[in-house]
């Protein structure tokens, strides 16, 4: 299963881009086993600061066709690690070819593409700026997969 993250706005070098790397190419190596990944990443950026609507017009043509689509939203639903692992292996093992993480930019998911939206994910009550939404979505994929695969990278 191809794993794919949408979002909205440019990462740049620094500390954010250097865990994000980081991870990626965890998961990419722990999940390849798994028949999971690789994950690639599409960046959409508003540069006519048109507002919500627009950047969830950019996000739906980044989206492959076909795709799972997840929303990382606050609104979503809030997963333990285990939880997060069972829903990848259970989308994985249902067929599930393609799934597309969405993150939106400062002001959130466009209403209209959340309610496309197959599954929503919350990293809980607080809002988190969107390039760290985009670390710590890249780590819980690489947790999961090692939960997946019966590593010890996560501990109960």
């Amino acid at each position: 299963m191809r794993l794919h993250i949408c979002a909205v706005g440019r990462m740049r070098a620094g500390a954010e881009r250097v865990l994000f790397d980081d991870y990626q190419t965890r998961f990419d190596r722990t999940g390849r086993a798994l028949a999971l990944g690789p994950m690639g990443v599409v960046e959409v950026e508003d540069k006519k600061n048109q507002g919500m609507a627009a950047e969830g017009e950019l996000l739906s043509r980044a989206i492959p066709t076909g795709a799972m689509l997840v929303c990382m939203d606050e609104r979503g639903k809030v997963l333990s690690s285990p939880d997060f692992a069972a829903h990848l292996a259970r989308w994985r093992d249902g067929g599930v070819q393609d799934l597309a993480f969405v993150i939106g930019g400062a002001d959130g998911i466009d209403p209209a593409l959340r309610a496309k939206a197959d599954f929503l994910i919350s990293f809980g009550a607080m809002v988190w700026p969107h390039m760290l939404v985009r670390v710590m979505l890249a780590e819980q994929l690489y947790r999961a997969a090692t939960i997946l695969g019966g590593g010890p990278y996560h501990r109960v």
